[in-house]
């Protein structure tokens, strides 16, 4: 079913359609008269379109408990959503590991998998650990590969409408890579291919931190941080796909870049090099003065950088996510920093999803993208104008 047009022949049978699957999907069985009841269409047209429903393998009729029938002889005929009609990938390829992510068509997850990955691998080999960790969930769960319905991708970068980066300096070979075609020809459904801070931003909104927010930041902490945001409740990916990328700040005369900010040497770190980030906060907890000043830099810097995306969006609350969402102290600074310059300071939260807020971003991309369809969906949360 596709999305809903004026010059649809079919239109008045599909919108019947979409309104009956919105009253099923909560995954409750309903009678036909229940149906009649929530969606204000006639008896005969919820029955109509029910058979049709079941003909297209996207509705089943539950069997009557056993008790049912012997207090009420005949029972009502019940039905309920097949959500197991089709499935959804949602996949996170970042610097040290792909991750994936496996639902039912109502988006309630049914299998996970992660895979390593070196920070230094080229983007066949990336890519290759990614078939791999989805075969392997596709193995584990009993799940056809054609039974996939749409799959969501988080990355790194600034990604264009059709998936391809147009910018990824964080991982090898990412620059320019057509990442949606090539995806596309692996999984031969609907690929959605999101920046990775974006992909965490709309997580927190689905089922994070945010659920209450449409008007939000994600930071995706790291020493290249990135931020997403949903404005109005939606997406936010600017004109050119490079909203939020706050991590170049230190281009416009910010001074050093986040990895000589914690370095505790005379040479930056290694902006991938998450081991290394991990042992100089590990030793300013120890009490290393050195390492202690150098998170110092490090929280301040992206205090400021929040701030100014703060200021630029207005937003009711801003989420901390990435490595840092674990620091100590993380919190009070950037509250502090934003009641200082804000009007009206937004909240602030740390993520609820961890790590695996991108790649639950990357799936709620996929299910919009079948919502758009089977639920005649317009203006979802994801969707590119």
């Amino acid at each position: 079913m596709g999305r809903l047009t004026g010059g649809d022949p079919s239109l008045l049978r599909r919108i019947n359609s979409a309104v009956v699957l919105h009253a099923l999907r909560g995954g409750e069985a309903r009678t036909l008269t229940d149906l009649t009841r929530l969606t204000g269409l006639s008896r005969p047209t919820v029955d109509e379109v029910t058979e049709g429903l079941i003909g297209a393998g996207l509705v089943v009729e539950v069997a009557p408990e056993e008790g049912e029938v012997r207090r009420q002889g005949r029972p009502a005929r019940r039905f309920r959503f097949r959500a197991e009609a089709g499935h959804l990938l949602g996949i996170e390829i970042g610097p040290h590991r792909v991750a994936a992510l496996l639902s039912g068509l109502d988006g309630r997850i049914i299998g996970a998998g992660t895979r390593a990955v070196a920070e230094t691998a080229s983007a066949d080999e990336r890519l290759e650990r990614m078939r791999a960790a989805v075969a392997d969930v596709l193995r584990r769960t009993g799940v056809a590969r054609g039974s996939l319905r749409a799959v969501g991708v988080g990355t790194p970068g600034i990604v264009e409408a059709d998936g391809t980066v147009r910018l990824g300096t964080a991982l090898p070979g990412w620059t320019g890579l057509a990442l949606g075609d090539r995806l596309r020809r692996s999984f031969r459904c609907p690929v959605l291919v999101e920046n990775d801070a974006n992909a965490a931003a709309v997580a927190e909104h689905w089922k994070g931190a945010a659920t209450d927010s449409d008007d939000i930041v994600f930071v995706l902490a790291g020493l290249s941080p990135g931020a997403g945001a949903l404005i109005g409740g939606r997406l936010h990916r600017g004109f050119g796909g490079a909203a939020g990328e706050i991590g170049a700040l230190h281009l416009l005369g910010r001074g050093d870049t986040p990895e000589a900010l914690l370095s505790t040497t005379d040479e930056p770190l290694h902006p991938l090099d998450e081991q290394a980030v991990a042992e100089v906060f590990a030793r300013a907890r120890r009490g290393d003065e050195r390492a202690a000043a150098a998170v110092e830099r490090f929280t301040q810097r992206l205090v400021h950088d929040v701030a100014a995306l703060a200021l630029a969006l207005d937003p009711e609350l801003v989420v901390v996510g990435g490595w840092a969402a674990g620091l100590d102290g993380i919190l009070p600074p950037l509250r502090e920093e934003l009641a200082r310059y804000c009007l009206r300071p937004p909240r602030v939260e740390l993520s609820l999803l961890g790590e695996a807020a991108v790649a639950t971003g990357a799936l709620r991309l996929a299910l919009d993208h079948v919502e758009e369809q089977l639920f005649a969906v317009e203006g979802t949360v994801t969707a590119r104008r």
